[in-house]
């Protein structure tokens, strides 16, 4: 049988140009779809807030927090050749651009934080803040009496033979409500306020608890949402303890990658509220879990509404009705272009403070006889999630599994925590009155160092009576 004739040339040269036409098709729907000019603006703001909380609210010297907080992060080894930074001392700016493009600004405002300007904070915000700054003499140290408790300290502080570094802040250990042993890092001090990362949702937890408390809001009903109250909605069913509990069902995936929806919140949207509850719904609410920043965004627009005076007044409540009767006097909060708070990852706290709001949690939501949180909120914190390793606003050991997650299953039995990236940490221990808090730049995803997490609880828990 004779063979088939080859292609002539000018057949050669059409398929060629079809098969390239094609390929630059497909590129451009790649492109389109993933878009990585939106996802190299994400690196450059991330970045840039990092370096503006780490220098001007934290005190670390700029190459020091460049190193340990934005070099190590995931993803960003494809980036750095030409990522570059620069810390302006007289402006208090952070500026991180990446070959040139796609800079990203963050200022920073004293008494309030740190900004990008889609969420430059208006002169009512930054009067309230500056209006509610504690100032009083340095907090003295305390040094841990018992030799065995300031050997668990120095164990967590200790750097690993290998690895990433642990990179620790902060240590403090509260038992019976008393400070019993802290230690910090060069440079930071029992009044340095840190980022809490995710430990922020704890906070909105308290939050909206506080206005259950006050028959404001209740959190098995509708979730209160202007844009959801259309006839047909689905959404329309979502309650605020859904959102709470990570099980509304919407569809905003968080990845950290820069492509998804809540890095796109986050740093390139001035309205995160309007913009996670335009979700749609992917899975019926209360029938899954799934862990994203967009259900406690969604929160925040409810906690504005509701509170009044955009977020000079979230501001005024937040201090009046939670940190000021705790005692947290080194709190700060960051606000959208849209005056919601930021309650999912932008709140800065001392190591301390955030010992205070974990013994509210302890001593069942009561401080000095004052009940600040409803009754039965905290047994609903720290209450598993479709039997799972998260609750509300905390993550809990609870479960009925032997290994609910790892990030909770090296704890000591009847644990739970609140939790943020890079190792930000409230453990709180009822049945030994014991609260933990550990703070840090541990870039080790995805569980940030919960081994040296669970050996200084532990060791923490031997030492103490």
């Amino acid at each position: 049988m004779p063979s088939r004739p080859p292609a002539s040339r000018p057949r050669r040269r059409r398929l060629r140009t079809a098969f390239a036409a094609c390929a630059l098709a497909a590129l451009a729907v790649l492109a389109a779809w993933k878009r990585p000019d939106e996802a190299l603006r994400v690196a450059t703001a991330s970045s840039a807030l990092k370096l503006c909380a780490d220098v001007f609210v934290e005190g670390i010297e700029a190459q020091r927090a460049y190193d340990e907080d934005v070099v190590p992060m995931p993803g960003m080894g494809l980036l750095l050749r030409g990522l570059s930074h620069r810390v302006d001392a007289t402006l208090r700016t952070a500026t991180v651009a990446w070959h040139g493009h796609f800079e990203s600004v963050a200022t920073f405002h004293p008494g309030y934080g740190c900004a990008l300007a889609l969420h430059a904070p208006d002169a009512a915000t930054l009067a309230a803040a500056r209006a509610l700054e504690h100032t009083a003499a340095p907090t003295p140290l305390v040094e841990a009496a018992e030799p065995a408790l300031r050997d668990a300290l120095a164990h967590a502080f200790a750097e690993p033979a290998s690895g990433p570094r642990r990179n620790v802040h902060a240590i403090v250990v509260l038992h019976d409500g008393v400070v019993v042993a802290e230690r910090y890092a060069p440079g930071f001090t029992p009044d340095t306020p840190q980022l809490g990362y995710s430990m922020a949702k704890s906070v909105v937890h308290a939050l909206v608890g506080i206005l259950v408390r006050e028959g404001r809001l209740d959190p098995r009903a509708p979730a209160p949402v202007a844009a959801w109250r259309d006839a047909g909605d689905p959404r329309a069913a979502i309650t605020l303890d859904q959102l709470l509990r990570m099980q509304s069902g919407l569809d905003f995936a968080e990845t950290d990658s820069g492509f998804d929806p809540v890095s796109t919140m986050l740093f390139r949207r001035s309205d995160m509220a309007a913009y996670a509850g335009a979700a749609r719904v992917r899975t019926a609410p209360g029938t899954a879990w799934d862990y994203t920043s967009g259900n406690t965004l969604i929160v925040c627009g409810v906690l504005r509404d509701l509170v009044g005076n955009g977020a000079a007044g979230m501001l005024r409540f937040a201090h009046e009705q939670l940190f000021a009767p705790l005692g947290m006097h080194h709190v700060l909060l960051e606000f959208d272009g849209a005056q919601t708070l930021i309650g999912s990852t932008r709140v800065y706290a001392s190591a301390r403070d955030w010992a205070r709001l974990g013994q509210l949690y302890l001593d069942d939501g009561v401080v000095d006889g004052r009940r600040i949180l409803p009754a039965g909120w905290v047994e609903s914190a720290r209450t598993p999630t479709l039997d799972g390793a998260y609750g509300a606003g905390f993550w809990t050991n609870a479960a009925s599994h032997a290994h609910p997650h790892g990030a909770i299953a090296a704890l000591p039995e009847g644990t739970y925590m609140a939790s943020g990236s890079q190792g930000q940490r409230i453990v709180v221990w009822p049945s030994r009155r014991i609260v933990v808090v550990r703070l840090g730049t541990t870039i080790d995803p995805p569980n940030y160092d919960i081994a040296g997490l669970g050996r200084l609880v532990t060791e923490v828990g031997a030492a103490l009576p």
